[in-house]
């Protein structure tokens, strides 16, 4: 099994794409002072974060979250057949 790469070490990323895409990304560095080393691990790093901060936070409305207080606040009584459900992993 590899070892935990350190925060001293660095890893390295290859991807391929069209010389079209090359240009942008490269033209996007330039006007942003950055190399394209750099842009790119910047750029792809904010939207890793992003998607994963996606799996982790719930948005809700203020009417939603006014709901679900409620629901916490008020549960309704078990049905019957949550009560026979909740038995069966007794």
């Amino acid at each position: 099994m590899p070892s935990a790469t350190s925060r001293t070490e660095s890893a390295r990323i290859n991807l391929r794409t069209s010389p079209e895409v090359k240009d942008l990304i490269e033209r996007a560095a330039a006007m942003m002072g950055a190399t394209v080393s750099s842009f790119m691990l910047q750029n792809s790093t904010d939207m890793a974060r992003r998607v994963l901060a996606q799996q982790d936070v719930i948005t809700l409305s203020d009417r939603d979250r006014d709901a679900f207080l409620k629901a916490l606040d008020n549960p309704p009584e078990p049905t019957q057949a949550l009560i026979d459900l909740m038995r069966l992993g007794a």
